[in-house]
């Protein structure tokens, strides 16, 4: 394995910092300009910003059964680009991953691409249809080792069912991640209630299908001494019960993705389907709610919810149009836009929000750990001088419905370690699944 020296990086953008890497391993930090390269290849970093490598808790790989709309192998590829290093893939597939068969599938077809870490959700109930528990305690004693359970894409709405869940998989120190949506709440809904829906005349979502299923969940959470973690949380009014059951001591965690972080219902007066997401766009007023929350710590982490889709199933009218957005190579510039350039938080920051904490809820070992000496070389660099335009043509994904196709986003993804092995330099892909095999 090659062994690479990275020179003077600001680490978590603070002093210039060489780090070698070795073996997989993080070797030696030390101050920028005083480690000896030896037999290492060096990496010339002056500028660039190291983080550990990225980690999103809520991607949907699609594999297997839907891979016209995307593969493991071009999820993971798009995952790398966008400097991650491990991802959390949904268990909405086809057969939806609810047996230690499917989750284990999963796992497998990581290993074999070799870009990240693949960690398969499982699903709360059989086929996501919220009458049965699923198989969670076998799920977790597969090879897949799986921590995190969720019908996302559906809401866990039965109370029962949900409590169940909880108390189950305490003994594997799991956590249910909720889609916190009250299915009658939102029939036939379209976009956010508010003024926008209501000029054009678009059955809205209400805010209250959210956080009426948060406040329920919180307590369930509270009452039977479990963990949760609530997907894509998008509106003010959920923030408040987040703080609220935080101050509680209730173990919830939370995440919001870039584009609720960034974009408002104000987009849908396009009718443009590839503003339709679920949850919806909300309000100005929602976006400044999020920020302030990712801020202060009420919202814990980033997650993308990358959901790449066929053209067919954008290109077409608004109602018919399926609901999702991809965001894995975009998410870092998003951040840095949003929150990083506007004061919010530190680059130290979204080490912790797009690294650690995410790791840390979804239980991955050996990932998310700090840039230290005997920590698993995981390391992502980022010129944030640099302006990235964005062109979905040009995406490993499969998918092409980026919200933010033609923007001049700051930042860029300059290089990435997986494992020791480099994956991407100078914001390309260099390593193939065929030498991760090899290697393996």
């Amino acid at each position: 394995m090659t062994s690479y020296l990275i020179r003077n990086a600001s680490l978590l953008g603070g002093e210039a910092t060489d780090l070698l890497l070795r073996d997989g391993l993080i070797e030696a930090v030390a101050a920028g300009g005083t480690l000896s390269a030896g037999d290492a290849e060096v990496i010339e970093a002056e500028g660039l910003v190291a983080l550990p490598g990225l980690v999103d808790p809520h991607t949907h790989l699609r594999e297997p059964g839907r891979e016209d709309a995307e593969t493991v192998e071009t999820g993971t590829r798009a995952a790398a680009k966008g400097g991650y290093t491990a991802v959390a893939a949904m268990a909405n597939s086809l057969p939806v991953a609810d047996t230690a068969g499917v989750v284990e599938q999963v796992w497998g077809l990581g290993r074999e691409s070799g870009w990240v870490d693949v960690h398969p959700v499982g699903a709360v109930t059989v086929g996501l249809e919220g009458k049965a528990l699923a198989e969670l305690g076998a799920m977790a004693e597969s090879r897949a080792q799986v921590r995190m359970f969720s019908d996302d894409g559906h809401c866990v709405s039965d109370p029962v069912l949900m409590r169940r869940a909880l108390e189950y998989v305490k003994a594997y120190d799991g956590v249910v991640a909720q889609h916190a949506q009250e299915p009658r709440l939102t029939e036939g809904a379209q976009m956010n209630e508010g003024i926008v829906s209501a000029e054009l005349g678009l059955p809205g979502w209400p805010a209250v299908a959210e956080e009426a299923i948060i406040a329920r969940d919180v307590l369930l959470t509270e009452h039977v001494g479990s963990r949760l973690h609530v997907c894509h949380v998008s509106t003010a009014g959920s923030v408040e019960i987040l703080r609220w059951a935080k101050a509680r001591g209730v173990n919830v965690t939370a995440e919001v993705t870039p584009h609720h972080l960034l974009l408002t219902d104000e987009l849908v007066r396009e009718y443009d389907p590839v503003y339709k997401v679920n949850p919806p766009l909300r309000t100005a007023a929602d976006v400044e709610a999020l920020r302030a929350a990712v801020a202060d710590g009420t919202i814990d982490c980033i997650g993308t919810d990358h959901a790449p889709h066929p053209t067919e199933a954008k290109e077409c009218e608004w109602a018919a149009a399926a609901m999702g957005m991809t965001g894995l190579e975009t998410a870092l510039p998003v951040v840095q836009h949003a929150l990083v350039d506007t004061g919010l938080i530190t680059w130290e920051d979204v080490a912790r929000i797009m690294s650690a904490t995410p790791a840390t809820i979804a239980r991955m070992e050996g990932q998310g750990r700090p840039l230290a000496a005997g920590e698993p070389a995981n390391v992502t660099l980022v010129d944030p001088s640099a302006t990235t335009v964005v062109n979905p043509d040009t995406h490993a994904t499969k998918g092409r419905n980026s919200p933010y196709r033609g923007m001049s986003l700051p930042g860029a993804v300059s290089h990435v370690f997986f494992q020791g092995k480099q994956t991407v330099r100078g914001g390309e892909l260099v390593h193939s699944s065929t030498a991760a095999k090899a290697e393996a």
